[in-house]
């Protein structure tokens, strides 16, 4: 998947436990767990602000998008 999960890194820069971040935002550290895995399909805006928050940072801290092959023509 070109979206890669930067959250066990954005923790780990934070000296965050994932455990304190899954009790703030209101999720289970299960589904945190999966989170940080990038094992997810979509993620709510609302929880991705409530991340943004306690971590004090920006969505493009967590998740950034890298290009798996040559980009296809589309004739424009």
């Amino acid at each position: 998947m070109p979206i890669q999960v930067r959250l066990g890194v954005m923790l780990a820069e934070r000296n965050v436990k994932s455990k304190d971040l899954a009790e703030y935002v209101g999720i289970t550290e299960a589904n945190l767990s999966l989170l940080k895995k990038g094992h997810v399909k979509g993620v709510r805006f609302e929880t991705l602000e409530r991340i943004c928050d306690f971590l004090d940072c920006q969505p493009g801290d967590l998740l950034r998008y890298e290009r798996t092959g040559a980009p296809e023509a589309t004739g424009r």
